[in-house]
């Protein structure tokens, strides 16, 4: 049955934020990283660290883990659709485009996820979704303007950033299915693990590690970053958001990692905010409203009312 509240519980609000600053600072974080290892590399340091951290939270808080091949299965479905498969997608990606540019192309990630939810019953296509939807899209795009160049390496770096959006719309669709129940903590950190197993073969016979020369000090900083902060407890919030506001709802985040980052750059680095990013953020932050739907329902109450 499809979803009747498609709204953002009050909570979730602080929490998409602070989910949008952790999955902003990945794109910088990778950008380092991949100027120094191959892409499925960092994925395994990224997903195998950050299961790593987690899994002591699973004893602490005593939950419990699948012993059977069924009870991992939600988990490694997960994994995949939203680990291995994207994570290695959006670092191949930014081997051959700018970090900015990969997380404009990521704020796709809405779009697909709105349609696959509507597609499989799971969501209503209420027009305030599909409005806000695009209305974020452009805010996006005058965030970042349109000045690409589009050549053959591009096109490919773009192609496979835009292929992440779509796995993340079907992670959200079996989240929403599979895992809407479970502990954010136990969904976090088994579903780090099983993509940790997963990219520790993947990187030993592909990137082959052992025989790559010893990184720098920015580099493991960057790993360090990227799995504590951008995995490990972006996941949790992540799952949060899942539980308490919907699958749908959750991957919004991906329309404000352009903002955060661009904030960032500007607290952290000094670096000058245009005009043209200033009204993008504004377009953005509209866009959520109008999604979120109550601004527009006490808007027409007071109407009704006068």
């Amino acid at each position: 049955m499809p979803s009747a509240d498609l709204r953002i519980a009050s909570a979730d609000w602080l929490r998409l934020l602070f989910l949008s600053v952790l999955w902003g600072g990945s794109f910088l974080f990778v950008g380092v990283a991949v100027l120094e290892l191959p892409p499925f590399t960092i994925v395994f340091v990224r997903v195998g660290l950050a299961a790593l951290l987690l899994l002591p939270l699973l004893w602490i808080y005593r939950l419990q883990v699948p012993r059977t091949v069924a009870g991992w299965r939600p988990f490694v479905v997960m994994a995949l659709l939203n680990n291995v498969i994207p994570f290695s997608l959006l670092v191949t990606g930014q081997t051959m485009i700018s970090g900015g540019l990969a997380s404009v192309i990521n704020a796709m990630t809405p779009v697909f996820t709105v349609l696959i939810l509507a597609a499989f019953g799971e969501e209503r296509l209420v027009p305030r979704r599909v409005v806000g939807v695009l209305l974020g899209l452009a805010g996006v795009i005058i965030l970042r303007g349109l000045d690409l160049e589009f050549g053959s390496k591009q096109s490919l770096g773009i192609l496979s950033c835009l292929g992440a959006t779509v796995f993340f719309g079907l992670s959200a669709l079996w989240a929403k299915r599979q895992l809407t129940d479970v502990e954010p903590i136990t969904a976090a950190t088994l579903q780090l693990l099983s993509s940790g197993v997963m990219m520790f073969v993947i990187a030993m016979v592909i990137d082959r590690p052992w025989q790559l020369p010893m990184p720098g000090a920015a580099t493991w900083i960057s790993l360090l970053g990227l799995a504590a902060l951008s995995t490990s407890l972006a996941f949790i919030l992540f799952f949060q958001i899942i539980r308490g506001s919907g699958a749908g709802n959750v991957m919004l985040v991906t329309l404000l990692v352009p903002v955060t980052a661009i904030m960032l750059g500007y607290f952290i680095l000094d670096e000058i905010v245009t005009t043209r990013e200033m009204v993008g953020a504004l377009v953005i932050a509209s866009a959520l409203l109008i999604m979120d739907g109550r601004l527009l329902e006490r808007l027409s109450i007071q109407k009704a009312n006068a």
